[in-house]
């Protein structure tokens, strides 16, 4: 009854009164609501390049309208299914491994016997993701180099032939995409470790009275408890199939390994800054938004019309 009068003289008052009442809150939502105005909203603007023979002389409004000519110029262009192809490769290997195996370790986190084992466990794989990605790149390198590395040292005493992993094209996906489940597996894990704290422990009770086994709890109590939580991580993560990091490819670009790492995103940094085309390179990048924003609708769908879980 407390509770329905409160909404009930909430409503009665007009608009301004209920933000005065709530100023608190809307003093912490500024800064935030700031920050969103300024470097996602105003640049929206700028979207003009990609439609325009956009000329620095002549500025934005200034330039010439070219409407969809440097999109249809990018989708005819010879590299285009090279690129497509090439960003689709890392996009998906990363979304098949990343988030299943961040849901294996929280499951080994709850299950392993000894505390400080597990918090251990926890922050050892918690810490590469605050690892910088020049850093972590270079560490690769050095660990694969042909002659010196550490890995290619071990393969020459077990009487293999050093192996040139940065180098070859045929590596470049898998090296990528590890380096991606070591470095943020350990943080997409606190998520699943915080919804396996949500199940209640009267269900695991109940289920070893009746004789279930730790697989069988972790088959019909654990999984199915942070399923809704995955599927809503996998639909954020279908829209960014096609925005592959471009800082980690283009650390990571070599001249021989070019038919595998070039992707979009490395592709729109050289059209743009490298070689000044500002409307085909803001064009590409429209492209690339417009085509994760058809993925991430489509992939809701189907969650929305296959399980309970969707974003809306």
């Amino acid at each position: 009854m407390k509770k329905a009068r409160v909404i009930a003289y909430q409503s009665g008052r007009s608009l301004k009164q209920r933000i005065w009442s709530n100023r608190g809150l809307y003093v912490l939502l500024t800064p935030m609501l700031g920050y969103f105005i300024i470097f996602n909203v105003f640049p929206l603007w700028g979207l003009q390049i990609a439609l325009r023979d956009y000329k620095p002389s002549l500025g934005i409004t200034g330039s010439p309208w070219a409407g969809l000519k440097y999109v249809e110029k990018f989708i005819t262009s010879y590299s285009f299914w090279t690129l497509l192809k090439n960003t689709l490769i890392l996009g998906v290997y990363c979304f098949v491994i990343c988030l299943p195996l961040a849901m294996v370790l929280a499951l080994v986190l709850k299950y392993l016997p000894l505390r400080k084992t597990s918090r251990f466990v926890q922050v050892a794989s918690y810490a590469p993701h605050f690892i910088s990605m020049v850093v972590m790149v270079g560490m690769l390198k050095t660990f694969l180099m042909p002659g010196s590395g550490v890995v290619n040292v071990l393969l020459t005493k077990l009487g293999h032939e050093a192996i040139d992993f940065m180098g070859n094209a045929s590596y470049f996906p898998h090296l990528y995409a590890w380096t991606r489940v070591w470095s943020h597996m350990g943080f997409n894990a606190i998520i699943f470790v915080a919804g396996l704290t949500g199940v209640s422990e009267d269900l695991h009770e109940a289920a070893i009275v009746d004789g279930a086994n730790k697989w069988q709890r972790i088959l019909n109590i654990d999984i199915p408890a942070i399923m809704p939580t995955m599927i809503i991580l996998m639909i954020m993560e279908s829209g960014n199939l096609l925005n592959v990091g471009f800082e980690k490819v283009f650390l990571m670009q070599t001249s021989s390994n070019l038919a595998a790492s070039e992707v979009i995103s490395t592709f729109t940094y050289k059209m743009g800054l490298l070689n000044t085309q500002y409307s085909y390179a803001a064009a590409i990048g429209l492209f690339n938004n417009v085509i994760n924003c058809i993925i991430l609708i489509f992939v809701n769908k189907i969650a929305q019309k296959t399980t309970d879980a969707s974003l809306w």
